[in-house]
């Protein structure tokens, strides 16, 4: 699997799963990681404060964008991942690096314990506790 294949395009649709009236709230707060009912308050003020001008970029927004539905696909990547690298795409890259260094340790660890001496001597004494003891003859 490569890098490409492994997050979704970040391409800006309308979500039809979760909308209310268009999907340009439920899009907006999916591409960018935002809570949903924040961005729809957000929505709200911006109609009060400027009617005429948020019911055009509105429609417009309804009118240009394609709509997509995630209805029956899996989502590849955890939400949580891709909320995190959205919204902050330098610490999350810098925590799974991270993770990944502690990974390669441990993986260190064990091959270095696997290729040990110690390794095939441990190995001996489990395979001579698990052989049967037999009390009598045969």
């Amino acid at each position: 699997m490569s890098a490409g294949t492994s997050i979704p395009d970040r391409r800006f649709y309308r979500n039809r799963d979760r909308a209310v009236i268009g999907g340009v709230c439920a899009g907006i707060a999916e591409y960018f990681g935002f809570n949903l009912c924040i961005t729809r308050v957000l929505a709200v003020i911006a109609l009060f404060w400027a009617m005429p001008l948020a019911l055009i970029a509105y429609f417009g927004v309804v009118l240009l964008v394609p709509s997509k539905s995630l209805a029956g696909t899996e989502a590849p990547v955890d939400p949580q991942f891709t909320r995190a690298l959205r919204s902050s795409p330098g610490q999350t890259m810098s925590d799974l690096r991270g993770r990944f260094q502690s990974l390669d340790r441990r993986l260190a660890r064990l091959e270095k314990y696997v290729t040990s001496s110690r390794y095939q001597l441990d190995r001996e004494f489990r395979d001579l506790d698990d052989r049967p003891r037999g009390g009598g003859a045969e």
